[in-house]
């Protein structure tokens, strides 16, 4: 079954990306805690299941990410096979595979140069933040493949794929399905350095070391777009004190000390908690820019150590409504039932 393909202005084919982290849901983060890794071949499952949400919707053409992890050579035998081949096509970016979040990064600019109309995501926070940095204003369907899965949706991939195929086939108004996060930005000397989805917390570690954060004494600051009550990692911290929703229009500066009076205990991983010293918080207003409280450390972006600083920089963090362009599933798949979208007249 394919619905009824919409009229096409011009001929260039519908394109969706599909970028799955083959590395998402396997950091240090699943060792020290309970969380159980999310294996490669059903990362692949749910590529089989949008390639079929897709080719219903009508979309030409998918593009992936080539990887090293299993992932590229089980759909390129998948597409050999007779289901895959009633299927759209994927193809392949052609960029260098280092293993790296690089790859992320070239082979969502190289879909960008092929003109995909939307992009959906396997991965957790940090693999999402590094396709937002890079995918601009198409739309984004989020899966939720990581540890700390605070911004991506734990969801069915069929329906994801359906969503971001009635989105890409210019079914549905973009505006009245899709909505404009929230992020956080980091400068460093007049320079921005990098952006959080979700969380940008700072360490009075003086080393990035391993990324991923589970060891909480150094942490002083924790800066928050939105903090939801059921989320796992550093923003569960925020949302123990104060939460904070995606759709309202600040965000929650944590300051942390490990002598203060006041404690939380907070999940910063699945199964691992940890009790923190809650000194003040303060809501953050969309527009407004600061500066960290101590003068050197390490600023973690969506649990990961990326940026260090010293005495020496100028450091300044702000918070605006200027992030990805997210794919609400439900309002499309609402807009298409209220809309007959998936109807058709068996006589035709």
């Amino acid at each position: 079954m394919r619905l009824q393909d919409p009229p096409k202005e011009v001929s260039r084919p519908i394109r969706v990306g599909i970028l799955a982290n083959p590395a998402s849901g396997r950091d240090i983060r699943r060792v020290i805690s309970k969380a159980s890794v999310f294996p490669t071949a059903e990362k692949c499952n749910m590529i089989q299941r949008l390639l079929g949400a897709l080719t219903v919707c009508g979309v030409d053409e998918a593009w992936m990410m080539p990887d090293k992890g299993g992932i590229a050579t089980v759909i390129k035998r998948f597409g050999q096979t007779p289901e895959g081949k009633r299927l759209l096509p994927v193809h392949f970016t052609d960029t260098d595979i280092m293993e790296t979040p690089e790859d992320t990064r070239l082979s969502v600019r190289a879909m960008v140069a092929a003109g995909i109309r939307a992009i959906i995501v396997l991965g957790g926070d940090g693999t999402h933040r590094l396709v937002a940095e890079e995918c601009g204003d198409i739309p984004m369907a989020t899966l939720s493949t990581g540890t700390n899965n605070s911004f991506p949706e734990l969801r069915e991939a069929t329906l994801s794929g359906l969503a971001a195929g009635l989105v890409a086939t210019e079914r549905l108004n973009l505006d009245d399905v899709t909505r404009r996060e929230k992020r956080l930005l980091v400068e460093v000397n007049g320079e921005t350095r990098g952006m959080a989805l979700v969380d940008a917390c700072i360490s009075a570690d003086m080393f990035v070391a391993a990324k991923a954060v589970w060891q909480v004494e150094q942490l002083r600051e924790l800066y928050v777009t939105f903090a939801s009550s059921e989320a796992i990692g550093l923003s569960s911290i925020a949302s123990l004190v104060h939460p904070v929703g995606r759709d309202q229009d600040h965000g929650l500066g944590v300051q942390m000390d490990p002598d203060a009076s006041q404690k939380v205990m907070a999940p910063i991983a699945p199964g691992l908690f940890a009790q923190l010293g809650i000194q003040r918080w303060d809501e953050l207003k969309l527009g407004s820019s600061w500066a960290p409280s101590i003068d050197r450390g390490v600023i973690a972006l969506d649990g990961e150590r990326e940026i260090e600083f010293r005495a020496v920089d100028k450091v300044r963090l702000s918070l605006d409504r200027h992030g990805p362009r997210v794919i609400d599933v439900s309002k499309a798949l609402g807009a298409a039932a209220k809309h007959g979208i998936m109807l058709s007249d068996s006589n035709e």
